[in-house]
């Protein structure tokens, strides 16, 4: 067998393993050695005092349904605070935050932009609760989320609770859970079960104050790090809980969805720098989930482009031929399914080779900003429903 062929059929058995053999390899341990116990349910006297923190930019179109949002949450009013931080917002968001002072909602507010990793290092600054709850500016929790979510801290190993996020179509407020929301949904339950879930859901994830450690200020995806940093320190559980919802719009257009794809990307291999600690296998369960679940997914795309072009420089062999043909043309249809109507759900599973090409190219460019450094830590907001007149994506005085 030559260099060329070694090189192509270990790409294939790394990317089957990625995206098809690992959710099943955890899916049997999660079952032979998870946690299956629910949390003990817990009376007003017994739940931990609780801060939800907000960091935002630039959300007054949506920031007062945020708050009432947070206010209706089902937790004992002297227990609970509701913290907001804006990130040097130029538009009236800390204002009407402000407005909420009367009902125990306080605001930060930042004057100068330092973008979502450092407001979230200050704000945390001020918070004084056992418990830290992490959201966005356009997410809505459902009203028992957060009781939920403190009684998994009655476990003393336990450090940090993610919730489900449920993504809804702006337009509509239907579910949106595509295909591949839903798989990763489940690898997350699969690996909460285990003790060692992969960071968090920004928009809903719980944490004990302690445990939390300053990020560096161009950190991208902070919900991912935040979590695995404190676990580098202190060895503790996280876990997913699917019983404490929280909703949020999807993308705007697929531009949106790309751009978002392609800074997680870069933030992934920026993670892989500041936590490959994780990797030691002494460390259990959560080494071989980063590993499988996100070193490989990152590197997925060098994967694919490996085997693109060992194959095709391994074609005088008619199974590399085929083989070549093969994967062109999966590229292909990926291209032609775009230029098909969405609502006719006969295309839905050629769908599946869109979402699995543009996820991958997304990787690429994100590895690509990370090298230049051009992806920046500060985020840029996705127009909200509430900014949009008429149909979806549709700007108003249209």
């Amino acid at each position: 067998m030559s260099v060329l062929e070694i090189i192509f059929w270990t790409c294939v058995v790394l990317v089957v393993y990625c995206y098809a053999l690992y959710p099943i390899i955890i899916w049997v341990l999660s079952r032979l050695f998870g946690r299956t116990a629910p949390p003990p349910e817990m009376t007003d006297a017994d739940l931990p005092s609780m801060t939800l923190l907000i960091a935002a930019y630039n959300e007054e179109a949506v920031i007062a349904a945020r708050v009432e949002n947070a206010l209706a949450m089902d937790y004992p009013r002297e227990k609970l605070r509701i913290l907001i931080a804006s990130d040097g917002s130029s538009d009236k968001t800390a204002e009407i935050i402000a407005r909420y002072a009367d009902r125990g909602v306080r605001v930060l507010d930042y004057r100068e932009r330092r973008g979502k990793a450092g407001t979230l290092n200050a704000a945390m600054a001020e918070v004084e609760t056992e418990l830290v709850l992490l959201s966005d500016a356009n997410t809505n929790f459902e009203p028992a989320a957060a009781r939920k979510m403190a009684s998994w801290f009655a476990d003393p190993n336990l450090g940090v609770v993610c919730g489900k996020l449920v993504l809804v179509d702006p337009g509509t407020g239907r579910n949106a859970d595509g295909a591949y929301w839903k798989y990763e949904t489940f690898l997350k339950k699969c690996e909460g079960r285990l003790g060692a879930l992969l960071g968090s859901n920004g928009a809903i994830y719980a944490m004990r104050r302690g445990l939390f450690k300053p990020i560096p200020p161009d950190t991208i995806v902070d919900d991912f790090v935040i979590p695995l940093l404190a676990k580098l320190s202190a060895d503790f559980s996280i876990v997913y809980d699917s019983g404490s919802a929280a909703s949020e719009e999807t993308a705007a257009d697929v531009g949106d969805e790309f751009h978002r794809r392609a800074r997680i990307g870069a933030g992934g291999f920026q993670a892989i720098t500041l936590l490959w600690k994780l990797l030691d296998v002494r460390r259990g369960w959560i080494a071989f989930t980063f590993f499988s679940h996100k070193v490989l997914r990152w590197l997925c795309p060098f994967f694919l482009m490996g085997m693109l072009l060992s194959d095709f420089l391994a074609r005088y062999h008619p199974i590399y031929r085929y083989a070549s043909r093969a994967q062109f043309a999966f590229y292909l249809v990926s291209l032609l399914v775009t230029m098909l109507p969405r609502e006719q759900g006969i295309w839905r599973p050629l769908r599946l080779a869109t979402m699995f090409t543009s996820m991958n190219l997304a990787i690429l460019v994100g590895f690509w900003r990370w090298v230049r450094g051009a992806q920046k830590g500060a985020w840029t907001r996705t127009a909200r429903l509430a900014e949009l007149g008429g149909s979806y994506g549709q700007p108003k005085g249209a």
